[in-house]
């Protein structure tokens, strides 16, 4: 088999080009891609050639850990047919491609017990899952507490902030210095941070991605204090120790999704009280790869990026 994918063949040489794709097994599925999502984190450095060494890195690579489509063929040891809406978090199925991502593609071939059944009616925003659940596993658990101010009004600030609520904790404050990103906020304030005087928050969340932000919000919080880290962050991270020293601060690094956060954040969506809406503001489709890329990377309106893979063989 072949599929059509967008190929990163180095920094910021991308394109739609056509792959081989690996057998599938009994436990495997065929799923035709029908929208993928552009990650403004993660693939943005590769993109850009700023990735620190990673595992399974490397070029030409196929993009993209947020897909959404229909399974096209089942093994007979999974328990999907065809006809499934499913989202797949990426796959390594190609020949003559790094598949460190690979969700990129009209076509993949994925291990079942990695794609997650979804409501068909969610269309593109059904590629949206993985970064929920990733603003899930940052703020569920027992030992946590939920964010009262939130850095950033990108999408996963948003779902940081929604999540909080949903979780009915008080409303979070928002800081954005964007004025383009300020707006769309429902149930919490956003604030210009000039704008915040308040030096007692219990628990900052950092979605901004901006290390050099530590230590002003060390600065923000109460004695006993807790900072979030959740964004990737590629330079060292350093903060000045004295102020940390007398507010006891504490520090903590959120990590990728787990398949619990996936599963409880589809179970907040299906009972509607997670939404989606209005996360995506940019849909290209997928054979205008290089324009998109540049559009979710360079424009600061652009808060989702969705590839259309529809009108691709």
């Amino acid at each position: 088999m072949e599929t059509s994918a967008i190929i990163l063949k180095g920094p910021r040489e991308i394109s739609l080009g056509t792959l081989g794709l690996t057998e599938p097994g009994a436990g495997d599925l065929v799923v035709e891609i029908a929208h993928s999502g552009i990650s403004t984190g993660t693939e943005k450095l590769f993109f850009t050639g700023e990735m620190p060494p990673f595992p399974g890195m490397g070029y030409p690579l196929v993009p993209g850990y947020e897909a959404a489509g229909i399974v096209v063929d089942a093994g007979a040891e999974t328990a999907f047919r065809p006809g499934d809406h499913v989202f797949v978090p990426g796959a390594n199925c190609y020949e003559g491609a790094f598949g460190l991502f690979g969700g990129a593609a009209r076509r993949i071939v994925t291990a079942a017990d990695r794609v997650t059944k979804i409501d068909a009616g969610l269309g593109p925003e059904g590629a949206l899952l993985a970064l929920a659940a990733t603003a899930r596993h940052a703020i569920a658990g027992l030992d946590r507490t939920p964010p009262d101010l939130i850095v950033g009004h990108g999408v996963l600030g948003r779902l940081l902030a929604r999540l909080t609520i949903a979780a009915g904790a008080p409303a979070p404050t928002v800081w954005e210095i964007a004025e383009d990103r300020s707006a769309g906020a429902t149930g919490y304030d956003v604030i210009h941070p000039d704008a915040d005087e308040r030096r007692d928050y219990r628990a900052i969340y950092d979605a901004s991605g901006n290390a050099g932000l530590l230590n002003s919000l060390i600065g923000r919080i109460e004695k006993g204090g807790e900072i979030v880290l959740a964004g990737f962050y590629t330079a060292p991270i350093s903060f000045a120790f004295p102020p940390a020293f007398m507010k006891e601060a504490r520090l903590r690094i959120a990590a990728e999704w787990t398949r619990d956060d996936l599963a409880a954040t589809r179970a907040l969506i299906e009972a509607g009280a997670l939404t989606l809406s209005g996360l995506i503001t940019h849909t290209r489709p997928a054979d205008a790869a290089p324009d998109a890329y540049a559009t979710a990377f360079e424009d600061p309106a652009c808060l989702k990026m969705i590839l259309d893979w529809s009108a691709v063989q």
